[in-house]
């Protein structure tokens, strides 16, 4: 099995089968050796520093009904709202008394949180605080919203796509929803420039 853990450490791939029985391995010994791996790897590339960031619900309206989500536009159980730029700014300032440097807009995809909107608050925060990253998980936009949002002073962008299997994807979300406009999304922020984080859900059905 060590020999396993090298072979991936080095060529950063096994087969199908090597994984399969890596990752059912119960030896003691074993995963011990490839916690020591793992942590060597990633202390090389990520430091052990812990960054802090000050995430700002801004708003828990959404006009998509992803079937997981509890913010989804079906779900009438929830209370919702929406902040004021004058309190989002107000979070800001109480985040970088404390030593906040980055500050995280989230929230559905909101109809009323226009593109002018956002962008306008970005630039707020980005006028009042212009030492710290601003990041964006607002949803899907359109690549010149993107655009407009960077030179704002956002920096970096969080659009999670949930999961890669297309079949997967249409069963977790509503027929006007699309992986390949997701990943689309995706791409066009990168190219923007932004620091472009993602991921997936580990457990949801049918995955």
């Amino acid at each position: 099995m060590k020999r396993l853990i090298d072979k991936l450490r080095h060529d950063h791939s096994l087969t199908g089968e090597e994984y399969a029985s890596l990752l059912s391995c119960q030896d003691t010994d074993t995963l011990l050796y490839l916690q020591q791996q793992a942590r060597e790897v990633a202390l090389a590339h990520f430091g052990n520093a812990i960054f802090i960031r000050g995430l700002i619900e801004v708003s828990n309206r959404c006009r998509n009904n992803c079937y997981y989500c509890g913010i989804r536009k079906g779900n009438t159980a929830v209370t919702r709202y929406a902040l004021s730029r004058k309190s989002i700014l107000e979070c800001c300032r109480e985040g970088y008394a404390l030593g906040f440097r980055t500050f995280v807009m989230q929230g559905g995809e909101d109809p009323a949180l226009t593109d002018e909107w956002i962008e306008a608050t970005v630039a707020a925060i980005h006028n009042e605080y212009p030492d710290c990253a601003i990041t964006l998980s607002l949803g899907e936009k359109s690549r010149e919203a993107y655009g407009r949002f960077f030179r704002a002073g956002a920096n970096r962008y969080l659009l999670r796509h949930e999961t890669h299997n297309e079949q997967h994807y249409r069963k977790l979300h509503p027929g006007d929803m699309s992986l390949k406009h997701r990943l689309q999304c995706l791409q066009a922020l990168k190219e923007i420039g932004y620091q472009t984080g993602t991921g997936i859900m580990v457990g949801s059905p049918g995955q």
